[in-house]
């Protein structure tokens, strides 16, 4: 969904409480709001729909029939997958015990209410909470870094890619972008793709790749496990020597993936030019050329080719 869809739409409320009565209440309080509300009953429905439907604000109760309602806070604020812009707010239907209500601040809840709840003051604060978390959202969406690994994101890669092709048509330098991801390999050889573990991953390979990157590349993520560099004054041998080099660094590190142990393995696919000034390419289409050549390289499991080529590289010369 784009941020002008979300910012056009009402505010969606995961409700979670699997008392009637109680959650009803608060029904009455937001829907005449202008909030829609989707219910949840227990603690798993919450952090299931909360990765899913990626709601503006969730509502818990502080008793659920599965979990503790600051066990599914404390879950979802340590979940890499769920935004930590997004504001959790605690309910109880009694009196709120001091340690109940330090507990929930803890855990990374919002507000704590007990009931029964003084709506006007409750809407007053969910209309603080909404403004600063789309103002969050914007500033997110409009950033140029990806926030875990701290490397460009797609839109910072694709507008530094761009200065960079410029330069390197000025100088007629040659220019290379390499897209690599990391497979985890077995002890019989077998790659598996990443998954749980992936969150942590990366943040190691961007790490690695911050320190080992040259102050000229520009380096990126593109995707979940996706990176990507685009290297000035770089051919088709200099893309090769740098994902050996990264390969080289991970080996150092001895970076394996979970408890598994299994080490990791960079797959990569890569498209160059000899002379930018002479190519029928943009920074933006050498991109998904090098994503092809990834795609690529990544169905060739078990195969000794971890690095593939996108060819041809047309130039005009050659037209």
């Amino acid at each position: 969904m784009s941020e002008t869809e979300k910012l056009s739409r009402p505010p969606l409320v995961l409700l979670a409480n699997d008392q009637e009565w109680s959650a009803r209440s608060l029904e009455s309080i937001l829907g005449p709001n202008g909030y829609a509300v989707l219910r949840a009953y227990t603690g798993k429905q919450v952090i299931e729909l909360a990765r899913a439907a990626q709601p503006d604000l969730i509502i818990v109760d502080i008793r659920l029939p599965d979990m503790a309602g600051i066990d599914v806070c404390r879950t979802l604020t340590e979940d890499p997958q769920y935004s930590p812009s997004t504001p959790i707010v605690i309910t109880t239907a009694g009196a709120a015990e001091r340690e109940q209500r330090l507990a929930a601040y803890q855990a990374g809840a919002w507000e704590f209410a007990s009931q029964p709840l003084d709506g006007e003051t409750l809407l007053l604060k969910l209309d603080a909470f909404m403004r600063g978390k789309r103002e969050t959202d914007r500033l997110i969406a409009e950033s140029l870094l990806d926030a875990a690994t701290g490397l460009y994101n797609m839109r910072g890669l694709v507008r530094r890619a761009r200065e960079i092709s410029a330069e390197a048509q000025r100088l007629r330098a040659p220019i290379a972008c390499v897209a690599f991801s990391p497979v985890a390999v077995t002890p019989g050889n077998e790659e598996l793709q990443l998954n749980g573990d992936a969150p942590r991953v990366m943040e190691q390979l961007g790490a690695i790749m911050s320190r080992t990157g040259r102050v000229s590349d520009a380096i990126g993520r593109v995707g979940p496990t996706e990176f990507a560099i685009i290297a000035p004054a770089t051919g088709s041998d200099g893309a090769e020597k740098l994902v050996d080099r990264i390969q080289h660094m991970m080996d150092i590190e001895q970076l394996t993936i979970g408890d598994s142990g299994h080490r990791l393995k960079i797959r990569a696919g890569y498209c160059a030019v000899p002379d930018f000034s002479e190519s029928a390419l943009d920074a933006v289409e050498m991109l998904l050329r090098a994503t092809t050549a990834l795609r690529n390289a990544r169905t060739d499991e078990g195969g000794s080719n971890a690095m593939k080529a996108f060819e041809p590289v047309s130039v005009r010369s050659a037209l």
